[in-house]
C-alpha cells in the first residue's frame, strides 16, 4: 500500500466527496500560427471563438458563475484512447508513472520491498459503508497500470476504443508534447462541454441522464456496492458510444476525469466581476484541504459519479489532483492552438461520428 507521497495526497483530494512544477504553457498565437502548416488537426473538432458563463450551476465556492472570452481552438473529438496511446508508447518507448518504481529519495524510510509501482483501482465493498470512508472502496494495486488496468491479469485486449485509463497529468503532458499538442485549459474545456448551451446543468441541456435513454456513462444504483449498469458500462465505455454533444465532442460528461492545463486554486476560476480574455488558470496552486500540495484540475466525471455521491460529471463542477496521481478513472484529450478549418472542412467535421 505504497504510493509516492504526493500521488497520496492527490488521491485522497479526488477519491473524496466532490467538494487537482510549474504548468505547461499554452502556446502563443505567434508560435501557434508558425506551426499551422504542420498541425494535425485530424479527429480533433474546431470549436468557434466567442463569450459564455462558465463556474457551478450548483453553487460550488470554487466555481463561481463568471464570464469568459475565448479565441476559436480545436479540441479532441474524443477522450485518448488505449489504441492511440500505445502508439505513443511505441514510437518513444515512454513509460507511465504508475509504471514505475518509486526510489528511495521519493519515500525515504520505506523498507526496499515496499517501493513497488502500481496504482490505485475501485473494489466495490461487499457491506454497506460510509460515503465518507472513500478509503474503503479503493486499492492500491500493484502492477496495476494503463496495459492493465485492473491489475496483474487484466489486459486492454479488445478495449483499443476505450479511454486510457491510470494516466496522471505529467504522462499526459508526454503525450501532447509527442503529438504536437497540449492540454485544454479549463475554461476552455467547460466552453466547449456545453457545446453552446448556456448555463444548463448538463452538457445535454437539462433533462435527466434517461430521460431518452442514457446518454452518460455513470453510476446506476447503491454507491459504491451496486452498479445496475442500466447504461451498458459498469466501467470505461468505448468513447463515442453516447450522444455528441453540440459541437460534435464526446464523452464530456462521465466516462473518464480529464486533465486541464490549469494549476488548481479555490478562487483561481473567474471573478464574477470581469470578463475574462483566454484566461489560463491562477500561476501558483493552492488547496485547502491539502496545503502545499501542487495540482492541477480536472474535468468532466467518470463512470463512478451520480447524482447520489459525485456531481463531477456536470459541465461546471471541478476536480483537482497532484501531478503524479494515477487512478483507474483518469484520461485526457488533447487541445491545439492552429487556425480555423476552411467552411467545407467545418461541415464534413460536424457530420463526423
Amino acid at each position: 500500500m505504497i504510493l509516492r507521497p504526493t500521488v497520496v495526497v492527490g488521491a485522497l483530494t479526488l477519491l473524496g466527496w466532490n467538494s487537482i512544477l510549474p504548468s505547461q504553457q499554452v502556446p502563443s498565437q505567434q508560435a501557434s500560427q508558425k506551426a499551422a502548416s504542420i498541425a494535425n488537426t485530424r479527429g480533433m473538432v474546431w470549436i468557434p471563438g466567442g463569450t459564455a458563463m462558465l463556474g457551478s450551476q450548483e453553487g460550488d465556492p470554487d466555481a463561481p458563475l463568471h464570464r469568459v472570452e475565448l479565441d476559436g481552438f480545436w479540441l479532441d473529438r474524443t477522450e485518448v484512447t488505449n489504441a492511440q496511446f500505445a502508439q505513443f508508447v511505441a514510437a518513444t518507448g515512454y513509460v507511465t508513472v504508475a509504471e514505475r518504481k518509486p526510489t528511495p529519495e521519493e519515500l525515504p524510510g520505506v523498507p526496499p520491498e515496499a517501493l513497488v509501482a502500481g496504482s490505485l483501482v475501485f473494489r466495490p465493498p461487499g457491506d454497506a459503508v460510509d460515503l465518507r470512508e472513500f478509503w474503503r472502496w479503493w486499492e492500491f494495486v500493484p502492477g496495476a497500470c494503463w496495459r492493465r488496468p485492473d491489475g496483474p491479469g487484466s489486459a486492454i485486449a479488445g478495449r483499443d476504443l476505450h479511454p486510457v485509463v491510470h494516466i496522471c497529468y505529467q504522462d499526459a503532458i508526454a503525450f501532447c508534447k509527442w503529438a504536437k499538442k497540449r492540454l485544454p485549459t479549463e475554461a476552455e474545456w467547460e466552453y466547449a462541454a456545453r457545446g453552446g448551451l448556456d448555463q444548463k446543468r448538463y452538457v445535454w441541456g437539462d433533462s435527466k441522464p434517461d430521460a431518452d435513454g442514457w446518454v452518460v456513462n455513470i453510476w446506476q444504483g447503491e454507491f459504491p456496492r451496486k452498479n445496475e449498469r442500466r447504461d451498458g458500462f459498469a466501467t470505461t465505455a468505448p468513447v463515442a458510444t453516447y450522444p455528441a454533444n453540440g459541437h460534435g465532442l464526446y464523452d464530456m460528461s462521465g466516462n473518464v476525469w480529464e486533465w486541464c492545463h490549469d494549476l488548481y486554486h479555490p478562487r483561481g476560476y473567474g471573478d464574477p466581476t470581469r470578463l475574462a480574455k483566454n484566461p489560463q488558470g491562477p500561476r501558483k496552486s493552492f488547496d485547502p484541504m491539502e496545503p502545499g500540495a501542487v495540482k492541477h484540475v480536472m474535468r468532466g466525471g467518470s463512470f463512478l459519479c451520480s447524482d447520489v455521491y459525485c456531481l463531477g460529471y456536470l459541465p461546471g463542477t471541478r476536480m483537482k489532483s497532484t501531478p503524479d496521481t494515477s487512478l483507474c478513472h483518469t484520461g485526457f484529450r488533447c487541445a491545439l492552438t492552429a487556425p480555423a478549418p476552411k467552411p467545407d472542412r467545418a461541415r464534413e467535421d460536424k457530420k463526423r461520428p
